[in-house]
């Protein structure tokens, strides 16, 4: 390639975004855009990892707005030859695009160039550099020995309900929730949200966008990177694993059912599979490390859409959903808010079971149990006897239960519980937890 034809590749990508922010309807993005800005004063590093199409390009661009920037994706066709000894023309390109001065640069998924991450540690020592990539691997290896500490990483997570509130023109404020007409529309969409997930482009696209999502992230990130000739076994356990969100799980069930015999390599596929953003693992709390370890996990799927359109019939396990929504809400708030959060579930030998336990520091915030009731009686009391045995276990008296429809403040066995509904508790980005 020569330089002529990169500054072509370069103008006509930076003409498709910004053609993105003419046409489509944008809007602004939950976490705090000044303080990453603020992280590329130093060490001028602001790496942006996430699940394929959540957002992370235009959420670059919308870090640097204002600013003279410039901008490649190397998830592009035309550069599918593009060589590591090529990449200072992209420089030179920039330069001649833009001028000398410029200070800002955006390195979209340049992890599909080999030895990008010595470019980019040469490029750090003068500018001001933003990395987005869909793999959790991005910074580990030889770009976090190049970079040596000089960089801050960042998770964004698909749309929250807050921000799909947003784009369906609602914003809610406390009024909000003693207006009938409002959280009777807010109550409609999250029956839609629970099932179309947060993947902007399906909101375009339709579903089928979230189909093209979980097939190019098992495909292209994890039977390419991970490079197995056992490709029709890790696709099989892909959906597999997609069906059984919010499930407990074993390496060694799993190994059995695939027919696969090394149980080291349904681990390494799964890490795969987490490093990709497909999925998420979330252990069994317990003070023992090693119990922590050798207990089955639960595994969550990272965007509802993905559940419906691929699970099997799980789309119509509206109570699965509702805790795969929750999972996924209570880590980007992790990543987003409160970056001490550790998030667990917790089960005894009588299998009394919370669906998730909150860890700051040595305490335990919060407890809490996800259930798809609109009223008191529809409560299982075996529920609430789970929640009351995890409070006197684990000393923590902040007792909540999601609902679908139903609201309260209550005691059972001299423990007050709140009862919310999923639809105010994903309203709002900050609750007392």
């Amino acid at each position: 390639m020569n330089l002529e034809d990169l500054k072509r590749i370069i103008v006509s990508q930076r003409e498709e975004m910004e053609e993105k922010f003419t046409k489509l309807k944008i809007i602004g993005r939950e976490p705090e855009i000044e303080d990453l800005r603020n992280f590329l004063e130093f060490p001028n590093i602001l790496a942006i990892l996430g699940v394929r199409r959540c957002g992370k390009s235009i959420f670059s661009w919308q870090i640097l707005r204002g600013k003279k920037f410039g901008y490649i994706n190397f998830d592009d066709e035309r550069l599918g030859e593009f060589e590591a000894k090529q990449l200072n023309m992209i420089l030179q390109a920039f330069y001649e695009l833009y001028g000398v001065d410029l200070e800002f640069m955006i390195l979209d998924e340049p992890q599909n160039i080999k030895k990008w991450e010595l470019f980019a540690n040469r490029l750090r020592r003068t500018k001001k550099v933003v990395i987005t990539g869909s793999n959790s691997r991005l910074l580990s290896g030889e770009l976090a020995t190049a970079l040596t500490g000089r960089h801050i990483t960042f998770e964004l997570f698909p749309f929250s309900f807050r921000e799909y509130l947003n784009y369906n023109d609602i914003n809610i404020t406390k009024e909000s929730f003693y207006s009938i007409k409002i959280v009777s529309r807010v109550k409609k969409l999250l029956q839609e949200f629970l099932k179309i997930g947060g993947l902007p482009e399906t909101y375009l696209f339709g579903r089928e966008m979230a189909l093209r999502t979980y097939t190019d992230i098992v495909e292209k990130d994890v039977i390419r990177r991970l490079k197995t000739r056992k490709k029709a076994a890790l696709k099989e356990l892909a959906k597999y694993l997609v069906t059984a969100s919010a499930s407990e799980i074993t390496f060694r069930k799993l190994s059995h059912v695939l027919e696969v015999k090394d149980i080291h390599t349904i681990k390494n596929w799964i890490d795969g599979l987490s490093e990709a953003y497909l999925i998420t693992i979330i252990e069994r709390f317990s003070p023992k490390l090693k119990e922590q370890l050798i207990a089955p996990k639960k595994v969550y799927t990272l965007d509802n859409g993905i559940i419906s359109t691929v699970g099997f019939r799980i789309s119509e396990d509206i109570g699965k959903l509702m805790e795969n929504l929750v999972a996924i809400e209570l880590l980007r708030r992790r990543s987003y808010w409160h970056h001490d959060w550790e998030i667990y579930y917790w089960k005894d030998y009588q299998q009394h079971e919370v669906d998730f336990v909150i860890k700051e520091g040595f305490n335990i915030k919060q407890l809490i149990q996800v259930t798809h009731v609109s009223g008191i009686d529809e409560i299982s009391r075996r529920e609430l006897r789970s929640l009351i045995k995890a409070s006197d276990l684990l000393k923590c008296n902040d007792l909540l239960v999601i609902t679908w429809d139903y609201e309260e403040e209550g005691e059972f066995e001299d423990k007050k519980i709140k009862f919310i509904p999923l639809w105010k508790w994903c309203s709002t980005a900050f609750n007392n937890i």
